[in-house]
């Protein structure tokens, strides 16, 4: 694959699909620069036994570093997510690309697609209330329910981006 061109969809989500890789991501980004593999492995290693690095034995150190030698890291390189030689990781700018598909929804939390269309359902609701002349006109006009509505709309998408942005990976002190 060159370098310019993405992996589709499929791909993507084959890649994002093993939290090692995702999380080789995840820390790829939060260090902005290229990383040992060794730093990395203790890291994940960390992440995943829910440690601190220096509680981390010789055995989980090895077991993740192997992991991510043998399997990960040529597998993200092979995809252009990251270029991995000398036993050091680079993100790469088709890494930072694909942020459309690494948008997490916390578990607590409905799919946005809902959310809008229960806004749009409000919306039209509101909107035949004034037509039909039943939401009152007197003390707030058709054009106050209006706005209304689009302050609603506003507010949800303004919040709808900062909960996205919180909750990318290399965002997070841990990883998704």
């Amino acid at each position: 694959m060159s370098a310019d061109e993405m992996p589709d969809r499929g791909e993507i989500f084959d890649l994002l699909s093993n939290h090692r890789r995702r999380y080789t991501i995840h820390f790829c980004k939060q260090q902005g620069e290229t990383v040992t593999v060794s730093d990395l492995a203790e890291q994940v290693a960390a992440w995943e036994l829910d440690k601190e690095i220096n509680e981390l034995d010789s055995k989980e150190r090895k077991r993740v570093y192997t992991s991510l030698q043998q399997t990960h890291l040529p597998t993200l390189d092979d995809a252009g997510m990251v270029v991995y030689e000398n036993g050091e990781v680079t993100l790469t700018e088709q890494a930072e690309r694909m942020e459309v598909y690494m948008d997490i929804v916390p578990g607590d939390s409905i799919p946005w697609g809902e959310y809008y269309l229960g806004l749009s359902i409000i919306g039209a609701l509101v909107l035949a209330g004034v037509w039909f002349e039943v939401l009152p006109t007197e003390t707030m006009p058709g054009l106050g329910w209006a706005f209304a509505v689009l302050v609603l709309f506003a507010g949800s998408a303004g919040y709808h981006i900062y909960q996205g942005r919180q909750n990318r990976l290399g965002e997070m002190e841990r990883p998704p």
